[in-house]
């Protein structure tokens, strides 16, 4: 039976808590407490290894077993996918033979992303959900402006992504075509690093970033966002 290994953030008195499956690496599942988070895990691993099925991806369809091997409660902006948070196999470099699967998944997300609002009009994309937050036109231009950051934070550099947001947000590019881009983009940046990029661990302001945990981080992101769009009436299928 695959056991997943599960790793935790939460923030003041294991309440908000973040679950991070880095056996998946992008599978998370959140929860206002820790126990809520960990109930609600083995559904969130089981989507995704539907949506990584659906996509052609080989993945073990049989039971599954999870462990907590890592639980961090102290820190800042814990519980929300805190972009300070390092666990141990985030220093580990990233192999070239990972790349290209890790920019299919990231793909296939944006995909799905942009797919399901090309299908939407304006009212749906810009309607208050009932239960309030973000419009759907809102989280996918969020999750246009947040491809960037991690990208830049482990590589040094890594531009147009603030240049493509803006221009999204103006209506310049279409919304669909800008979460479409901001993958593509990501991609041509991890494909031109070199073999030190991808092993480096930088820390500016005291703080641990690698192209690993920037690719988690940007895998985690946008899963975050398909479920939280699939959880609101007419939104896309897990």
């Amino acid at each position: 039976m695959t056991t997943y290994d599960l790793y935790l953030e939460s923030g003041p008195r294991r309440r908000k808590t973040m679950v991070h499956v880095l056996d998946l690496l992008g599978c998370v599942a959140n929860g206002p407490t820790t126990e809520d988070a960990l109930a609600a895990t083995p559904a969130s691993i089981t989507a995704y290894r539907r949506f990584l099925r659906r996509h052609g991806e080989p993945v073990d369809e049989g039971p599954f077993e999870t462990r907590v091997v890592e639980h961090v409660t102290e820190g800042d902006w814990l519980g929300n996918g805190s972009p300070y948070l390092v666990f141990g196999p985030d220093l580990e470099p990233v192999r070239e033979e990972e790349i290209e699967p890790l920019l299919d998944r990231l793909r296939w997300l944006c995909d799905e992303l942009a797919g399901w609002a090309e299908t939407q009009g304006d009212e749906v994309l810009d309607a208050t959900p009932a239960e309030g937050g973000r419009t759907a036109r809102a989280v996918l231009l969020h999750v246009v402006g947040a491809q960037g950051p991690g990208l830049a934070s482990a590589l040094g550099g890594a531009p147009g992504f603030s240049a493509l947001h803006r221009a999204a947000k103006r209506g310049e590019i279409g919304l669909s075509d800008a979460v479409r881009r901001s993958a593509a983009m990501a991609a041509d940046r991890v494909r031109a690093t070199t073999a030190e990029e991808r092993a480096a661990i930088r820390r500016p302001r005291e703080v641990s970033y690698t192209l690993r945990k920037a690719l988690r981080g940007m895998l985690e992101h946008d899963w975050e966002h398909l479920a939280e769009l699939s959880r609101r009436p007419g939104g896309p299928e897990l």
